[in-house]
């Protein structure tokens, strides 16, 4: 590294855009690589059989077009089923032929379809929700050597058959379906290969009702007690590699460093597991249940698509597939290998103290332990670096002033972009306009970021660059070091920033060190030729400055310092950012009006802008203050320009929708209709979207009713917990006087107290609700009471409250009920409860064929499928295709038991 005279800004700059393009662009190659799609299922030139790519996509488009919406309690539901018994019973003739013509070979294949009814406790989001299910399946395969010792320790592979409401469930979890039956078909035909351990393919078939299939499976099936581990495939997307989000042990990180792509990191475990992403899948019931670790990986890109029509398998990316399979069947083999952890697992395991990571698609995988002896040893070798420099930089004020800079400078960050979230949202009243783009945050707040960053700099400078640097290489250090020891494995991030940092350090001080002797030298012999020349001053002076003022040179470093330094920090931070924007921008569609998407989207950026290009702040001080004043008056140019650019955007469109909530009520009580509107984003227009929708369907002259969002919303109901995100309209419905609801006697919904005793004693009423739903299904009660026992579970709340239990059943079952005893008579807790002589119960359902466009081709003209019809074709030409509406045509009632 050779020591030049310091360019100006402009010229640094343009000589560091190769680094700050190149780099990005390096990592994101890495990051959304995926496979060649194979299409044929046996190797032509070694005819052994292969994973292909072409023969999953053609089962997930069966599910998904063939079939349809696959919503428990719906015949299509129940279409999938039949589909995937036959296919398992398929599989098993397959697996008895192969088997015949290999006499020896060690392989069984043992198919069970399951049936059941049960129940479980499902807290979301602070809402404790009841599930209760009636006759729903399960298929299982299980592959294994044939021996009782060989099917002792297994490994689960989970996918769910099934789709929730909106959508057909290509990707969620079509994909996975295909997945799995893939990997049993090329297991059973690739000769020799003979299970050490077993393994057993779930296709559940109740996940989107809430793990409904998971809880039958580990709850009843006689072969669930011998699952060691799970590996759990879902979709939350179509795009991209699936990412592994959930890692409970360290034997199933290190069996997950065996797959060929690898794409799984500690930073998104850590987010999982805190909650915030407000999801949950079926490991969810594999943990509790059976006390079993695992793996949890979903496709995540392009999420717009998640639980949206647009889940179609022509939109899954070329490669998915591949990328899916190739992992799960790697897993599966090591699992099932004499090299399995599986055994050890039998006695239970430990929560993973392993930091773990996917760096330019290397699997990096080391404990806690070393972890922190790493760190440890870093910051003390950074400490030793920053105490042996000499010249302004190193004194104690000037250090503190950096350290303070670098502060600063972050708070800096966060401010500049809130303050801008601020103007879109509040003042310019343009929220959530970069929604279409998962990058497009970047570009809004990433000048505001690094504008408010410069802004705290004006009262600081001049600082010394390489002392902000020192600064920083101590501050991501200590960070690295305090939050490992703190048990955050998400750390890592500050010690890869920190290793760059003090390597470009280190570097640096070695070339000056050589540089200032060879100048030194050269100084002295231009003095000794000056002093021989009469009257050549001049000269004598430029060597003695050379010699005898090294300080303004020892107070900066070379460009290649900053070349060296934001090397890994920008690798790391572009990987980083992009996974994180690809999951929370689409988030921010479904999270509800009063979440701070604006805020959450600008303090991403802020934050992880910062790390990115963490040498912003002493890039800037290598300039003098006017240099840094004019950064600032570009960078506030730059902001207005693209505030102003992204003020002028549409929110959604085609590819990038807004989801909307449409319920066609009937109320069996009074027999009015109502049209319940409901949106799950903060974006704006979604008021006069509902008073178009008001004029144009609604009774004339009664404008749209704002409805406030509760427990006690009944209305909802069929979709809480996740109601508590929707923003709710109700709008009166003109009523046709001629139109009786079809509802003979026999087929109406219905609840009923039956059993019922009273022990005025004791004070408690004992009975059992009995809920008759004939055509109806996701039937929801709700009431108030202080529960004793019942036969949901043994944990009731030990107090008066709210309650709700939502249920799913098989196609066909119509009927299901509730053992309870309660506190009798009830306290006047609630003014709802406080005017009734019983129990009150609100319910709700929604018909079986009064789903649009779940239900489109078998249209029977009732009014509501009429009315979602031309809804539906009216909203298309409104919003030009830039909203996706649910529709579903719901029976309520309340009664009193």
């Amino acid at each position: 590294m050779v020591r030049t005279r310091q360019w100006g800004p402009a010229q640094s700059l343009l000589a560091l855009v190769p680094l700050l393009i190149g780099l990005p662009w390096l990592a994101l190659k890495h990051q959304y690589s995926l496979p060649t799609p194979i299409v044929d299922q046996y190797d032509p030139t070694t005819s052994l059989p292969q994973l292909s790519e072409a023969t999953i996509l053609q089962y997930a488009k069966y599910l998904s077009e063939d079939i349809g919406y696959r919503t428990p309690g719906t015949r299509e539901h129940a279409l999938a089923d039949a589909w995937m018994t036959e296919k398992a019973y398929q599989l098993k003739e397959e697996c008895e032929r192969v088997v015949a013509a290999q006499p020896g070979r060690k392989l069984q294949c043992e198919v069970w379809r399951q049936e059941g009814s049960g129940s479980h406790r499902f807290d979301m989001m602070a809402a404790r929700l009841y599930k209760h299910y009636v006759d729903l399946s399960n298929i299982i395969i299980r592959l294994s050597d044939g021996t009782d010792q060989g099917k002792v320790d297994a490994v689960l592979v989970n996918s769910h058959l099934d789709s929730t409401l909106p959508s057909p469930g290509a990707a969620d979890d079509a994909l996975a379906v295909g997945v799995m039956i893939e990997c049993v078909r090329v297991l059973v035909n690739t000769p020799g290969w003979e299970p050490k351990h077993a393994v057993i393919f779930l296709f559940n078939n109740a996940e989107e009702s809430l793990q409904d299939g998971s809880h039958l499976f580990s709850t009843q099936h006689p072969i669930a007690s011998t699952v060691r581990a799970v590996i759990n495939l879902e979709a939350a997307g179509t795009t991209g590699p699936e990412l592994l989000f959930q890692a409970t042990s360290h034997e199933m990180i290190q069996a997950y460093s065996h797959v060929p792509r690898p794409y799984g990191t500690i930073f998104a475990n850590e987010i999982f597991s805190s909650g915030v992403l407000l999801s949950d899948t079926d490991f969810r019931q594999f943990e509790y249940y059976l006390n079993v670790t695992g793996l949890d990986m979903a496709v995540v890109g392009n999420s717009y698509l998640y639980h949206m029509r647009g889940d179609l398998v022509e939109n899954i990316e070329a490669g998915v597939a591949q990328h899916m399979a190739e992992n799960t069947f790697a897993l599966i083999e090591h699992l099932t290998s004499p090299a399995s952890p599986l055994p050890g697992l039998a006695s239970g395991y430990g929560r993973p103290r392993t930091v773990f990571f996917t760096y330019l698609g290397v699997f990096f995988v080391y404990s806690f332990r070393t972890a922190k002896v790493l760190y440890s040893l870093l910051f003390i070798a950074s400490c030793v670096l920053v105490r042996s420099a000499s010249g302004p930089s190193a004194r104690g004020v000037t250090m503190a002033k950096a350290l303070f800079s670098v502060v600063l400078g972050g708070l800096g960050a966060l401010v500049g972009a809130n303050a801008v979230a601020f103007m879109m949202q509040q003042v310019l009243g343009r929220g959530m306009s970069w929604f279409k783009g998962e990058f497009e945050p970047l570009i809004l707040y990433g000048p505001a970021a690094m504008c408010g960053a410069l802004i705290t700099q004006l009262s600081l400078a001049p600082v010394p660059e390489k002392a902000i640097l020192h600064a920083q290489l101590l501050a991501y250090a200590f960070l690295a070091v305090a939050g490992q020891f703190a048990g955050v494995g998400s750390s890592v991030a500050f010690f890869l920033s920190a290793l760059s940092t003090f390597g470009a350090l280190l570097v640096d001080r070695v070339t000056y060190y050589f540089s200032a002797s060879s100048e030194n030298d050269a100084g002295i012999a231009m003095m000794h030729a000056a002093e021989k020349r009469d009257g050549d001053a001049k000269g004598a002076e430029d060597g003695r400055n050379k010699v005898d003022n090294p300080e303004a040179k020892d107070s900066s470093v070379s460009l290649w310092t900053y070349a060296l330094g934001q090397t890994i920090p920008l690798l790391t931070g572009t990987q980083l950012a992009s996974a994180t924007l690809v999951v929370f921008v689409p988030l921010t569609g479904r999270i509800g009006s009063e979440a701070p998407a604006e805020y959450i989207i600008a303090s991403i950026v802020a934050i992880l802008g910062s790390y990115t290009l963490n040498f912003t702040t002493p890039f800037v001080h290598r300039f003098d203050l006017p240099v840094l004043r004019k950064a600032i008056t570009i960078l506030l140019l730059v902001v207005g320009v693209v505030m102003a650019v992204f003020a002028r955007k549409e929110v959604f469109d085609r590819n990038h929708q807004k989801r909307l909530f449409v319920l066609h009520k009937e109320d069996l009580n009074t027999r009015e209709q109502h049209l319940h509107i409901a949106a799950a984003d903060g974006a704006p227009g979604f008021d006069d979207l509902v008073h178009d929708i008001t004029a144009h369907f609604g009774a004339s002259g009664m404008p749209p009713k704002a409805i406030v969002m509760d427990d006690w919303n009944s209305d909802w109901d069929t979709l809480y917990p996740f109601s508590a995100f929707l923003s709710p309209y109700k709008i009166d419905l003109p009523l046709d006087p001629a139109y009786d609801a079809p509802w003979p006697p026999e087929e109406q919904f219905t609840v009923s107290a039956v059993n019922d005793t009273l022990d005025e004693s004791k004070g408690t009423r004992t009975m059992t609700l009995k809920i008759d739903h004939p055509g109806i299904m996701w039937t929801v009660i709700a009431f108030d009471a202080h529960v004793l026992e019942w036969t949901l579970d043994n944990n009731p709340p030990e107090e008066f409250a709210r309650h709700h239990i939502k249920e799913a059943s098989f196609y066909g079952t119509d009927v299901w009920t509730v053992d309870m005893t309660i506190k009798w008579p009830p306290p006047n807790a609630h003014p709802r409860s406080s005017d009734v002589d019983g129990l009150r119960v609100d319910f709700i359902g929604i018909q079986e064929k009064r789903m649009w466009p779940a239900k489109k081709a078998d249209a029977d003209g009732h009014q509501a499928m009429k009315l979602f019809e031309e809804f539906d074709a009216w909203l298309d030409e409104k919003t030009g295709g830039s909203v996706d509406a649910l529709f579903m045509g719901c029976v309520s009632g309340e009664v009193v038991v």
